[in-house]
């Protein structure tokens, strides 16, 4: 999803392939042997086969919304490591049994206050306009959400709650949400 928003930012036309991950086509596997997604081949033929690359990739290419920036690094780091393992072990609390559900969705809430905290100073992570993180984060804080909505809507993050939906509600991500035909050989 973030690699998808970055695209569309950069008004850059993909072919887009939407990938069954029980059925994987031989062409995903001959470009990527991790064969994970999102992978972008470029035109020369290199694959650039992780979704933050692919954000930044597009945005050198262009953006007309200064979207890239170097302050997000650090905020970007904190989110796709230990906020994201504590996402899928919120999620999918049965994959890592070693601790609750409820451990692992207090592990994600010490992320969540430090983005309400800079959401108190900001309309957006960390300026008045959209940055990178912003992005490359929006999709992670929705899974979160996702998991027990009623408790998220209930938890005392108003500014994240208010950020997080006027993504959801933004014509970008809905642009990008819309279902394709999943690729087949």
């Amino acid at each position: 999803m973030r690699a998808r928003m970055a695209l569309k930012l950069a008004n850059i036309e993909v072919e887009f392939r939407e990938i069954s991950l029980r059925e994987k086509p031989a062409h995903l596997l001959q470009i990527s042997p991790k064969a994970t997604i999102p992978v972008l081949v470029l035109p020369d033929g290199i694959a650039v086969e992780e979704s933050l690359d692919i954000m930044r990739w597009a945005l050198q290419q262009h953006d007309p919304e200064g979207i890239l920036d170097k302050a997000s690094g650090a905020l970007i780091v904190e989110n796709d490591t230990s906020f994201k393992w504590a996402l899928d072990g919120y999620k999918y609390p049965e994959r890592s049994p070693e601790k609750t559900q409820f451990d692992y969705r207090m592990q994600g809430e010490v992320f969540l206050l430090k983005l309400e905290a800079l959401l108190l100073r900001n309309t957006y992570l960390l300026k008045a306009t959209p940055s990178l993180a912003d992005i490359a984060i929006f999709p992670f804080i929705r899974q979160f959400a996702a998991v027990d909505s009623a408790w998220f809507e209930a938890a005392p993050y108003p500014k994240l709650q208010a950020w997080l939906n006027s993504w959801v509600e933004s014509n970008l991500f809905k642009s990008v949400m819309e279902k394709q035909p999943t690729y087949i050989e």
